[in-house]
């Protein structure tokens, strides 16, 4: 039985270090942190600061050099490749800032595209598909392709792609950052609402403090540590509080 009250996501002195020609360079220093489920957190931090690698290492992109890390119950630290490839396709969804939608596709299509990998039958695909984007308001854009939609739009599309497999956990990289502010608020609000509405885990990456604010948890970090973990209360100032450190993840699961 899956205990819905631990956390979905558990680093433990995450680490990252790159070699770059002799020099090594760190990128995560024993980063820890928690995330309960059902939280949209975001991750804040100026260009090179380690947002982009900590998502990469949560999301099963790319393997700590030291550390753990837990998603959903599973020790993303100890899969190879083919290991982290599978747990990608059936817990994790992707939103990304450029969209990556196929120019050649529908709506439709590029929604039920990943369900193809996971060896959904052709008309199971579209129906998944044409329920996610009717989620998203987008049953008037079904048969459209992107270059017939607009920035909200196609990004409505790219969400609806990542929710059409029923993720546990859902890691957004800059995803507003090729909207306009409007919209960019307009999302956020959306992402919120999922996360309740489904219970969802949402973990975004910004480099903007308003945009951040949507979030339930803010994670700032800088030069490859958390610097701080606060609790935006959406009426006006952030509500600092202590980085969660909680007890040992559930290895059982």
């Amino acid at each position: 039985m899956v205990d819905t009250d631990a956390p979905v996501v558990v680093a433990r002195d995450l680490a990252k270090v790159y070699q770059v020609g002799s020099a090594p360079v760190v990128a995560l220093n024993r980063v820890s942190l928690e995330i309960p489920r059902g939280t949209f957190a975001a991750v804040v931090g100026t260009s090179g600061s380690g947002k982009s690698t900590l998502l990469n290492m949560l999301g099963g992109l790319e393997k700590p050099t030291a550390g753990e890390v837990w998603v959903a119950g599973q020790p993303l630290h100890s899969f190879g490749e083919d290991e982290l490839v599978k747990f990608r396709r059936e817990n994790v969804g992707f939103v990304f800032q450029s969209f990556n939608l196929i120019a050649s596709m529908t709506a439709m299509e590029n929604v039920a595209w990943p369900l193809a990998f996971q060896g959904v039958g052709k008309q199971e695909r579209l129906v998944r598909a044409r329920a996610a984007l009717m989620r998203m308001g987008l049953e008037s854009h079904l048969d459209h392709r992107p270059n017939q939609m607009s920035g909200g739009q196609q990004q409505r599309v790219g969400i609806a792609r990542a929710l059409v497999v029923n993720p546990s956990i859902v890691f957004a990289d800059e995803p507003t950052g090729n909207l306009d502010s409007r919209t960019a608020e307009t999302t956020l609000n959306l992402f919120r609402q999922l996360c309740t509405r489904y219970h969802q885990t949402w973990v975004m990456v910004t480099h903007d403090n308003h945009l951040a604010s949507f979030a339930d948890m803010v994670i700032r970090i800088s030069d490859g540590r958390i610097v701080s973990v606060e609790r935006p209360n959406h009426d006006g100032a952030a509500v600092p509080a202590a980085a969660p450190m909680g007890t040992s993840p559930d290895r059982s699961r």
